[in-house]
C-alpha cells in the first residue's frame, strides 16, 4: 500500500514539477493558459462598463481560477520533502501571491486587482518550451548583480546623500513662495531631476536655483551611466554556465547546471 502511495507520489510530482514527460508539458502548457485566462479576467474587471454588465460572470471565474491555482499551491507543497523551503522560494512566495490577494478581498476590497502577479508565473514558460539558453543568460545576469550588490549600494547610498544635500540647499534657495514648501519635497525635486525624468510639477523660479538646477542635470547623466558600468564589469567576469531544468524533489528548485548531480539548494540528489 505505502509502495503504491509512493508511485501516486511520484507520478504527481513528475506531472506537476517536470516539464521533460508529456503529461508534464501538458500540465504546464494548461497552467499557462490557465494563467493568462486568469488575468485577463482581473483586467476585464477593471473596467467600469465591463464589470457593471458582467460583474457576476467575473466574480464566479475569478474564484474558480483561484481555487483552482491554491490545489495546485496545496498540492506542491504535499508533493515535496521540504514544503517550507519551497513556499519560502521565489516560485513558492509567487504562487501563494497568486491565490492571496482573492482572499484578502473578502477583508479589503479592491485588492483582488493584485492578482495580475499571476503573470509571473509564466516565468515557467521557459522551462515548458526548453528555452534552456535563456535560463542561463538570467542566470548569468543575476550573478552578475548579485557580484554588483556591494558597489550598487555604496553608490545608491552616495546618491541618497546627494539629493538630500540637493534638496536642502533648494529649499533655501527657491523657498515656499516658489513651490518648495518643505524639504521633503524640495528632496522629491531632486531626485526628480537627477534621474532626468523632469515632471515639471516643479521648477526653480529664481536664477541662482536655475543654475543649481542645470548642474543637477548634468550631473544626472553622468550618474545613470554608473550603475549600467558596475553590472557590465561583473558581466565579462562571470564564468557561463549550461543550466538545466532539473526539479528538485527535495525543495523544488528548478535551475541547476547541466552537470549537476546534486541540488545547489539543498544538496539532495537529482
Amino acid at each position: 500500500m505505502s509502495s503504491q502511495k509512493n508511485s501516486w507520489r511520484e507520478r504527481l510530482h513528475e506531472i506537476i514539477f517536470e516539464a521533460d514527460t508529456p503529461m508534464g508539458k501538458a500540465f504546464d502548457v494548461a497552467l499557462i493558459m490557465t494563467i493568462l485566462a486568469s488575468v485577463v479576467v482581473v483586467m476585464l474587471d477593471s473596467v467600469p462598463s465591463i464589470r457593471a454588465r458582467y460583474a457576476s460572470l467575473l466574480f464566479t471565474l475569478e474564484w474558480y481560477f483561484t481555487l483552482l491555482f491554491t490545489i495546485e499551491y496545496v498540492l506542491r507543497l504535499v508533493l515535496v520533502k521540504r514544503p517550507m523551503q519551497y513556499a519560502l522560494s521565489f516560485f513558492g512566495l509567487v504562487d501563494l501571491f497568486a491565490v492571496l490577494p482573492t482572499y484578502l478581498a473578502l477583508l479589503f476590497p479592491g485588492t483582488q486587482y493584485l492578482l495580475v502577479i499571476r503573470l509571473l508565473r509564466l516565468l515557467r514558460v521557459f522551462r515548458v518550451l526548453k528555452l534552456v539558453t535563456y535560463l542561463d543568460e538570467a542566470d548569468t545576469l543575476y550573478r552578475a548583480m548579485r557580484a554588483s550588490r556591494r558597489k550598487i549600494t555604496v553608490f545608491l547610498l552616495a546618491v541618497s546623500i546627494l539629493v538630500v544635500l540637493l534638496g536642502s540647499v533648494m529649499y533655501f534657495i527657491e523657498g515656499e513662495e516658489n513651490g518648495f514648501t518643505s524639504i521633503p519635497q524640495s528632496i522629491y525635486w531632486a531626485v526628480v531631476t537627477l534621474t532626468t525624468v523632469g515632471y515639471g510639477d516643479m521648477a526653480p523660479q529664481s536664477p541662482i536655483g536655475q543654475a543649481v538646477a542645470s548642474v543637477v542635470m548634468i550631473i544626472g547623466y553622468g550618474i545613470i551611466a554608473v550603475p549600467t558600468g558596475i553590472v557590465t564589469a561583473e558581466l565579462t567576469r562571470v564564468e557561463r554556465r549550461g543550466t538545466s531544468t532539473k526539479n528538485c524533489r527535495n525543495c523544488a528548485h528548478e535551475i541547476h547546471r547541466d552537470d549537476a548531480v546534486y541540488c545547489r539548494i539543498c544538496g539532495e540528489k537529482l
